[in-house]
């Protein structure tokens, strides 16, 4: 027998089959569901990327200067940014559309939000010396919504013909 070997999608859906109310409710929120969990991914990365730094260039310091704090949200964004784009473009919004203007689109939508993650930060962390972590996950609420709504409306959106 020759049967090619199944994607995770495909394995995915066939596991899934085997609910059909709970297939029916993922079918009806995969959007939300999917970015989510990308999301949650995204989040993993980028706060490794930000924590690993903050440990190797700040001795795992909990509060920071001004330029310290610019540089681990630099770091955080574009580690971010990278893989968000990519596993955004193809598991959450499933796009097609050419490439290099989904790009640019996605970068500028997230300079909006790194503005706002540094804003955040910069009067959580720097300014009111709260906990550098509890800061983080503030920031990144705030950051997580503004992502999906400039995705869903700006970059991704498929305009009806």
């Amino acid at each position: 027998m020759n049967e090619r070997k199944l994607n995770i999608e495909e394995k995915f859906e066939r596991w899934l089959n085997r609910w059909p109310k709970i297939h029916e409710l993922y079918v009806k929120y995969e959007e939300i569901l999917v970015y989510l969990v990308v999301g949650g991914m995204t989040t993993v990365v980028s706060w490794t990327v930000k924590f690993v730094a903050n440990v190797l260039l700040y001795h795992g310091a909990v509060e920071h200067t001004t330029i310290q704090t610019l540089i681990l949200s630099m770091l955080n964004w574009v580690s971010g940014v990278t893989f968000a784009f990519f596993t955004n473009r193809k598991y959450v919004f499933k796009s097609t559309a050419p490439m290099l203007p989904e790009a640019g689109k996605f970068v500028a939508s997230r300079i909006s939000t790194l503005i706002l993650d540094y804003v955040v930060m910069m009067v959580l962390d720097t300014w009111l010396g709260i906990n550098f972590y509890v800061a983080t996950i503030i920031s990144a609420v705030l950051v997580i919504v503004a992502n999906y709504v400039f995705s869903k409306l700006l970059v991704f959106n498929k305009k009806k013909d």
